[in-house]
């Protein structure tokens, strides 16, 4: 399912209007009617009590279609405007429509709205649609606190009124919906948090969009890719040989969810190239992995002088994973570096890893095999040299960016993990939970993606369905151990069970409901 901006949205009504026809007016009715169906399925509405706050823009002249159908079916429904009214032609005829029926239709009165909304069942928000720029203020902003408040259910039209389209970001103050009703497709900002839990449940209709209006959109939902079957007659080797390059004497856990998360998630042969002194603490753990003694540094980490041999090794096996746990010593970035440069497999480097090749990033671009990073906020900001802040707010446009100007895919982690590929299309997937930000959680993650190669997809299906499976393992953890105190050993653990979901269920489209 495709994603869209704010600016992209408004291309597409501006197509469909121009190209294909269809007034505004017809847009308008079926975004409101589409609202209307979520809260008779949601909740009901005859003899219900509804109050519906319409700001002055298209966003309130959906409002206004939604009370005059509440209205006719048995509701009764008072509407607040919030604003002078500028309304566009289609809204000003809705709004007369609605001045012809018994519907009180009043100027925003704080404490009188106050009142209708103790003695009401349910709000309707169609106060700001996506294309607020600016911090919510004033008489906005307490209409908006009033609602918070109120305890009431509240049904969203588009996306909360206070949540940045482009972002999710919240501007000043927003709504906490327990409902949205989105138009076309998603944007942005129902799909990235905060906006994603500010919105409650989020229903989509495409209210008569030709589905040829999708084509240029780049940014997508991370949805499940068909895994291949596995051969019946297949050794080790079929599923994937993975050296991993991970580990030091102070990282014990990192080398060891990385090699056997490959092969939790259903990869062949796990080969892990570490510091020789720990292996006889790894293998304790991780005994079906297959250990590469390597020398060390004095702080124990794994010693330039390995570079020729890791490099021959590389050229056996099907993938490398490179960077989990091998610290920050400066004589093993260095290693990292020239083995990035000089590795002719396709690569995943994650960790301590993109710390090295942050340093000289150019490198990335000249590699010939692919690429896939892993970092997440603090990593990316290493990578690019912007700050955390300023790729939190554009994550995407940056995102792009980077994997473009790299021809690598980027996957950042976060919630909601974003995974770009080179030619600027973006996924967002939506498994997983905050149970998962916990320590050794990415280096699951990396050994997963491993898996998926391994298992034949292509890189770029890899990468997604890596973090997605990853995120469906710990979503089942969460399920039966609660998300406080999850580790990324239980990760682990639910990985097998995971991928058995994975090739057993269709897995529907997460976190949006088509109407």
């Amino acid at each position: 399912m495709k994603v869209s901006s704010v600016e992209e949205m408004k291309n597409m009504d501006k197509q469909a209007m121009e190209k294909f026809g269809i007034p505004d007016s017809i847009l308008m009715e079926n975004a409101g009617q589409a609202a209307y169906f979520v809260i008779l399925k949601e909740f009901g509405i005859d003899r219900k009590k509804f109050i519906v706050l319409c700001g002055t823009g298209n966003n309130g002249g959906d409002g206004l279609v939604v009370a005059r159908k509440l209205h006719s079916m048995g509701a009764e429904v008072k509407v607040y405007i919030l604003g002078e009214k500028k309304y566009g032609e289609a809204a000003a005829k809705n709004f007369e429509i609605l001045s012809r029926m018994p519907i009180e239709i009043k100027p925003i009165d704080l404490d009188r709205m106050r009142i209708d909304i103790a003695h009401s069942d349910a709000i309707i928000d169609a106060i700001f649609g996506t294309g607020l720029s600016k911090n919510v203020k004033g008489m906005h902003r307490e209409a908006v606190k009033l609602i918070n408040e109120s305890g009431k259910v509240v049904f969203s039209v588009d996306i909360p009124s206070g949540i940045n389209g482009n972002t999710g970001r919240i501007m000043g103050e927003a709504v906490k919906a327990d409902y949205t009703i989105t138009y076309g497709l998603p944007k942005i900002g129902n799909i990235l948090y905060p906006g994603y839990e500010w919105g409650g449940k989020l229903y989509l209709s495409h209210i008569s969009f030709p589905p040829s209006l999708q084509n240029s959109i780049k940014v997508s939902i991370n949805d499940p890719i068909e895994i291949p079957e596995r051969k019946k007659d297949g050794h080790k080797g079929s599923f994937g040989d993975t050296l991993f390059i991970a580990g030091a004497l102070s990282y014990f856990g990192a080398p060891c969810f990385s090699a056997l998360s490959f092969l939790k998630a259903g990869g062949g042969y796990s080969r892990l190239a570490t510091a020789r002194s720990i292996i006889p603490f790894l293998g304790s753990r991780a005994s079906e992995v297959v250990f590469v003694p390597l020398k060390e540094t004095e702080t124990g980490s794994i010693a330039l002088e390995n570079r020729d041999k890791l490099l021959e090794l590389s050229e056996e096996v099907d993938m490398v994973v490179m960077g989990p746990g091998v610290s920050l010593n400066d004589e093993t970035q260095q290693l990292v570096r020239e083995l990035a440069a000089n590795i002719r497999k396709p690569l995943i480097i994650d960790g301590d890893g993109i710390t090295a090749v942050s340093k000289d990033i150019d490198m990335i671009k000249k590699r010939v095999a692919e690429t896939i990073l892993t970092p997440h906020l603090g990593e990316m900001s290493r990578i690019t040299g912007l700050s955390i802040k300023e790729i939190d707010e554009r994550k995407i446009e940056i995102l792009q960016k980077t994997a473009s100007e790299l021809n690598a895919c980027i996957i950042l982690k976060s919630a909601h993990s974003l995974i770009g590929c080179p030619d600027g299309r973006v996924f967002i997937n939506l498994s997983g939970n905050c149970g998962m930000a916990t320590a050794g959680s990415g280096d699951v993650l990396t050994g997963t993606i491993g898996a998926m190669f391994g298992l034949g997809l292509n890189i770029e299906q890899a990468a997604r369905m890596g973090v997605f499976v990853h995120g469906i393992a710990g979503d089942l953890a969460s399920f039966d151990k609660g998300e406080d105190g999850m580790t990324a050993q239980d990760v682990l653990n639910y990985l097998p069970v995971a991928m058995k979901s994975c090739r057993k269920d269709s897995l529907k489209e997460r976190g949006v409901h088509l109407i």
